[in-house]
Order: structure tokens, then sequence, then C-alpha cells
């Protein structure tokens, strides 16, 4: 697994985490949380950046992404 990303935030009440990209992430990609008390895969649905939609992101994108289960700052994204 190549590491794309790490979590700097999450929205509680929306299910949402803010990744500071570190590589290249498609809608369509599986992406693994890695974490001390998190990790589950999951497919991309969907990425904005600035609440506009985005098909991908590149090293240096602050994004927002729907996860599946709660994440906490620092945990790594990997792409599978």
């Amino acid at each position: 697994m190549e590491e794309v990303g790490v979590v700097t935030h999450y929205f509680n009440k929306i299910g949402v985490a803010v990744i500071k990209v570190t590589g290249n992430i498609k809608v369509g990609d599986t992406v693994h949380f890695k974490g001390a008390n998190v990790d589950f895969s999951q497919k991309v649905e969907s990425m904005q950046i600035e609440h506009e939609n985005i098909e991908e992101a590149k090293p240096g994108d602050d994004i927002g992404m729907k996860v599946e289960q709660k994440v906490h700052e620092n945990v790594r994204v990997y792409k599978e």
C-alpha cells in the first residue's frame, strides 16, 4: 500500500474527514485508513475542495471526503 495522505480534521456531525494529500487519489480508488484506533478500507465515492466536487486530488491538496467510520487527526491514508 502507498501512503497518499493524512487526516488533519474530522467533522463528527457530517462524517467528513479533511485529508492533506501526499499522493494521487481518484474517485473510484479504494483507500485504507490506519491509526491507533482506526483500521478500515472504503471506496472513494466523492471528494471536494472548497465545496467543489473533484475527480482527482494531487499532492498538496486539502480535500474533504465522507468516511464510513470516525477518524482522528494524524490517521494515515493509504491507497490499496
